[in-house]
Formats: structure tokens, C-alpha cells, sequence
């Protein structure tokens, strides 16, 4: 097989995995399997025989080591579904060669600006990988499956390049927050662990929001609206005044950098009882507890307007920030810089404003950093990557093998 990277990625993308957050099964959605089991064909065809597919929708696979010494398990993770937020059905993916630094038109209405994607400009003269605007693209996180794929069949084909054992694993569900409910880690064996799913090249993550999820429920006091003088309490106009109290400088469309925020992402009712979702994000368990006391004392300036209504306030734990854990294991982030170094990049580290499979991968015993994988624009028609981005993570996930092998 003398696939490219970008052969692969063309590949899987035009293949829909969306996952689905209402779904209960896992994968939540079958057609997450549909892809898994290409992978799996392609992965036995360079001929690494444990490849196989789970019943819960995991691929798994090893690269075995060529040297004698010990050197420790290290396993590349990237996840097979995309994001439930547009459309991933039927994606159409356009090439623009020789990239020339204009904005890019994929239709009537969807333009990528450069002007709004200043990451194009240190694109000029690549191979842009685009949707047609209807869809997504599915660089998240196919990107990475692509890579990662395209690098072990580089060391396969090259037995003189030493390294130790490689673990490989593809996870379902990753963009509803599921992606290794089922992992095996036991049967994966691996001591440390990179996530590809992060974006600009040359990039390594090692920190991540903490996450909570926050669950509203409002009863108010039903009646026919006309006899409703004095008796009434709408759980739908509760609902309503709860979010329009929320500060709008917590927000996420008002804060960037290291700030949190408090953001709701549903809200359902009747008169007689309603319910809001809310996400709460920090990169600190105080930060968000602070958050979680602020939303509370909202529901509950609100609910005491409201005599005879009640409320109840359900907090659920997400994930938390990977850094706690990856600081007690420096080697993952350092090796990692050296290796985008190797690949001829300047290396940046920095934090994620979100989580990856890492984040919960860290604390289930697997320490594990985040490696770019040159996509842009997620969960977007205006998602974007380029040709020779990915191939600088194919470059950087090889020489990562090496260091792991050198300095052991």
C-alpha cells in the first residue's frame, strides 16, 4: 500500500459518522462502525494482525517493537465521529492547489475569509483540503485517523527506523463526551498516550478546560391561562428570566484565553415544568465550582419571584483538566516538542478551550497530550486543512517513535 495521507483522509471523510448525544447506545450511532471496520481492512493490509474492531465500536491495533531493550508502550488516539452540529452527510471534499493567499469560495453563501481564518496566511503556495459548504469536512478527527494510519505504515515499510511497541486506537463518540466510556485499557497497554485531534502544526496541548454539565429542572404552577389572574407561574417565562440574567461577560462568545464560562446549550418546557441544560468551563475545579455557586444563586434570585414554584440543580462531572496529570510526567510533552522540532517546526504549547479523549484518558490511568492535527474551523461548512499540514504530523508522529526508542 503506498497510500498518502491525504489519500487516506479523502477517504475517510466522504464516509458519515456523526455521532448522536440522544442516542443511548454505544457507538451512539451504527454508521461510526462503517468506517472502524475500513480502518481495521486497511491497518491488517499493512500487516498489523491484532487490528480488530469491538463490539462497543473501538479499533484497536499494535505496532510491535524492532529493538530488544524496554522501551515504554506509547499509543496514538484519534476518534472516528464527527460533530452533531452541522450536517456530516454526503461531504463532497474540494481541493485548492497552490493556495494564493485570497478567500476561498465554496458556494453562494459559505466563503472562507482570510479575514476571519488568519491561519490561512501561513498557507500560501499549499493544498487546502475544503467542504463544498453543505457539510462538514470531518478534519476532526479524521485528520488525525489519516495520519496516524499514513505513519504506521511508514514504520512498517521502514523496519530500520528502531522504535518500541505502538498501540493504535480509533474511538466512537468522542464529540458527545462518550469517546472511551468503553475503552479497554487493560487489553490496549499502553503506559503513555497522544490524542491527535488538536489543530495549527506544531502544536502540543497539554492542559484542557474542566468540565461540568449542569442540569435545571423549573416546576411552575399550570393553569388555564384564562383563569390564570394571580395563580399562574409559566416554568417557560422562569426558564426565560434565568438565562437572560446570565452575565454576559462569561460567556463564550465574550471570553478567550484562560477564561470560563457558563453556557447553555438547551432548553425545553411546558407551563407547567421546564428544563435547562447549561456546560460550565474553567481551567480549574475552583473556577467552575465558582461558576456552578453564580448559576445557582441566579435560579434561585429568580425562582423566590415566583412563589409556589421550585427548582432543582443537578451538577455532573465531565472531565478535568489533563494537566494535573500529565505534570507528574513531563517526558510526554518534552518528547513531543522535540519531535515537531525533528519535523522542522518552532513548537508551541498551549491549552485547549475544550477537552479531548485525553483529557479522560489521563485520569483512567493514561496520561496523554494533545498533538495538532492541522485542521481549522470545526464543527463548521467553513472546516479547512492543508496537504502538507498533515504530512508534518505524520512526520512528527514517526520521529516521536524514535525519541520514545532513543531516549530509553
Amino acid at each position: 500500500m503506498t497510500d498518502t495521507v491525504t489519500d487516506r483522509f479523502l477517504r475517510y471523510v466522504v464516509i458519515d459518522t456523526q455521532s448522536d448525544p440522544k442516542s443511548s447506545t454505544q457507538p451512539s450511532t451504527e454508521k461510526q462502525k462503517n468506517l472502524g471496520r475500513l480502518l481495521v481492512e486497511e491497518l491488517l493490509a499493512i500487516g498489523l494482525d491484532d487490528a480488530h474492531l469491538d463490539e462497543h465500536g473501538y479499533v484497536y491495533a499494535t505496532v510491535p517493537s524492532n529493538v530488544d531493550k524496554p522501551v515504554p508502550v506509547i499509543c496514538f488516539c484519534s476518534h472516528m465521529d464527527t460533530a452533531p452540529d452541522f450536517t456530516g452527510t454526503n461531504v463532497k471534499p474540494q481541493l485548492v492547489k497552490n493556495y494564493r493567499g485570497d478567500d476561498i469560495q465554496l458556494s453562494a453563501q459559505q466563503v472562507i475569509r482570510v479575514s476571519d481564518h488568519p491561519a490561512l496566511r501561513d498557507q500560501i503556495g499549499n493544498d487546502i483540503i475544503t467542504t463544498d459548504g453543505t457539510t462538514l469536512l470531518g478534519a476532526d478527527d479524521k485528520a488525525g485517523l489519516a495520519e496516524i494510519m499514513t505513519a504506521a505504515q511508514f514504520l512498517v515499510d521502514n523496519p530500520g527506523i528502531r522504535h518500541g511497541t505502538i498501540k493504535i486506537l480509533f474511538t466512537p463518540d468522542e464529540e458527545i463526551g462518550r469517546g472511551v466510556d468503553k475503552a479497554d485499557l487493560k487489553k490496549l497497554g499502553a503506559q503513555f498516550a497522544y490524542t491527535v485531534d488538536g489543530e495549527t502544526a506544531g502544536h502540543i496541548e497539554d492542559e484542557t478546560f474542566s468540565a461540568d454539565g449542569v442540569e435545571i429542572t423549573i416546576a411552575g404552577v399550570a393553569i388555564h391561562p384564562g383563569f390564570a389572574k394571580g395563580k399562574m407561574q409559566n416554568a417557560i417565562k422562569i426558564a426565560g428570566a434565568i438565562i437572560d440574567r446570565l452575565p454576559k461577560e462569561i460567556a463564550p462568545e465574550s471570553t478567550d484565553g484562560r477564561d470560563g464560562f457558563i453556557h447553555p446549550t438547551g432548553v425545553t418546557g411546558s407551563m407547567e415544568k421546564a428544563a435547562l441544560s447549561f456546560i460550565i468551563r474553567d481551567f480549574n475545579d475552583d473556577g467552575l465550582a465558582t461558576k456552578e455557586d453564580l448559576l445557582e444563586k441566579i435560579v434561585k434570585d429568580v425562582v423566590a419571584d415566583y412563589p409556589g414554584s421550585s427548582y432543582t440543580f443537578e451538577v455532573k462531572e465531565q472531565y478535568r483538566n489533563m494537566k494535573l496529570i500529565l505534570e507528574r510526567h513531563p517526558q510526554i510533552v518534552d518528547n513531543a516538542l522535540e519531535a515537531i522540532r525533528r519535523a522542522g517546526m518552532k513548537p508551541v504549547r498551549g491549552s485547549i478551550r475544550g477537552g479531548t479523549d485525553g483529557s479522560r484518558l489521563s485520569f483512567m490511568g493514561l496520561p496523554c497530550a494533545n498533538l495538532f492535527a492541522g485542521g481549522h474551523a470545526f464543527h463548521s461548512p467553513l472546516e479547512w486543512v492543508s496537504r502538507q499540514d498533515m504530512e508534518k504530523a505524520v512526520q512528527t508522529i514517526v520521529e516521536l517513535a524514535k525519541i520514545w526508542e532513543e531516549r530509553s
